[in-house]
């Protein structure tokens, strides 16, 4: 070749446009092959991190759009009025409330419905705004007892992990509006367990988690939550389910369950300040609740007054919400101990409001207890 061609050539391999010609002929179909499987795992990964919204499984509407949550209704057209309508009380602490009704076949929401508690609704808490950032409990609580008026006066309360500490907050002043209750994953007694969130309540100082609201610029950033959750498990946040992810790449229902669950768990919602530190000092540091020393719109909180039919339901593995926290309640209810259901499923703890095992083996036993209990009683008609 002449040094006139061997220049050429040499120009031709130096531009952009040639570098994936000369790729392609110097790899294997097994290794192109498997550059496709790369290429397509970085893309969804990319769409799985940023660029998914959650959404509820089951159709619904909004009945009350307020400050704090859109709330939803789920009941079908037709439904007896004598019915007494269920609220699930979703976690507000970080992550939308689509957990509630996560996805076909694995929504508490259908589960609840299939096994005849047709008038069910959900509390979709919003992330905070600007005008929120002063916000304590007691905004939420009062919110809380508009959606309950609105449905009429008396239902029942099935709380998730935060949403249970809050519906017992909730079930100690307004007793007589709560035909039954319902704790799962419920951190009731903090003080209880050796389980991480408490541990890290009791050890760090109060000043650290001002500074985190300070951060937040007044607020507790969602992403500032998803940053601590994802460090709980590092080996499998940020290594392990990508892996997973590639070897699975072929399988659409395995892609459709991600997308699902990234769209959920992948898109925190903030608190405001006020609120995250009154939760933090007054419930997981001094248990002002468990001891009924918690003031909620402008009455100390007695659990004794609480005296429903009640439903503990704790997972074995639960690291978030340990058991002793959840099944301690029952040493602060006024409910007779032959109306409390105390329920250990196996798993995590997201897997008690979402887990096919659980929604399975769990829930239906619950919700035809409630339903048993309820024909005791008549609604209240307001």
């Amino acid at each position: 070749m002449s040094t006139a061609s061997k220049h050429k050539a040499r120009t031709q391999n130096s531009v952009p446009w040639f570098w994936p010609v000369e790729f392609l002929s110097a790899v294997t179909q097994e290794e192109w092959k498997s550059f496709l499987r790369g290429v397509e795992t970085v893309t969804e990964a990319v769409k799985l991190d940023t660029g998914l919204t959650p959404t509820f499984a089951t159709p619904n509407k909004v009945l009350l759009d307020l400050h704090t949550m859109r709330f939803r209704d789920f009941s079908p057209a037709t439904v007896s009025d004598v019915e007494i309508p269920t609220i699930v009380d979703a976690p507000y602490a970080g992550h939308p409330s689509s957990i509630a009704d996560f996805s076909e076949g694995q929504s508490l929401v259908q589960t609840l419905q299939a096994h005849g508690l047709k008038r069910v609704y959900v509390t979709d808490w919003k992330s905070a705004t600007p005008d929120m950032k002063d916000y304590d409990i007691d905004n939420y609580l009062a919110e809380l007892n508009v959606v309950v008026d609105q449905v009429g006066g008396r239902v029942n309360l099935i709380g998730l992990c935060q949403g249970g500490w809050m519906s017992a907050m909730y079930a100690a002043r307004f007793p007589d509006k709560v035909a039954s209750l319902v704790l799962a994953g419920s951190p009731i007694d903090t003080d209880a367990g050796h389980g991480s969130i408490r541990d890290m309540a009791h050890s760090l100082p109060m000043d650290e988690f001002h500074k985190l609201v300070e951060l937040g610029g007044g607020f507790m950033r969602g992403r500032f939550m998803l940053a601590a959750w994802k460090n709980m498990h590092p080996d499998v946040q940020y290594f392990g389910k990508y892996v997973d992810l590639y070897e699975h790449i072929d399988d659409p229902a395995y892609v459709r369950k991600s997308e699902t669950f990234e769209a959920w768990y992948e898109n925190p919602i903030d608190l405001p300040g006020r609120w995250y530190l009154q939760a933090v000092e007054q419930l997981f540091k001094e248990n002002r609740l468990a001891k009924g020393q918690f003031v909620g719109l402008g009455k100390k909180l007695s659990l004794k007054d609480i005296r429903c039919p009640v439903t503990l339901l704790a997972g074995e593995s639960d690291d978030i919400t340990t058991k002793e926290q959840v099944f301690n309640a029952d040493k602060f209810l006024g409910t007779p101990s032959a109306d409390i259901l105390k329920l250990l499923a196996p798993g995590g703890h997201i897997g008690l409001f979402m887990g096919s095992r659980t929604l399975r083996e769990f829930w239906p036993d619950i919700t035809k207890w409630i339903v048993q209990k309820n024909t005791l009683l008549a609604p209240v008609r307001r």
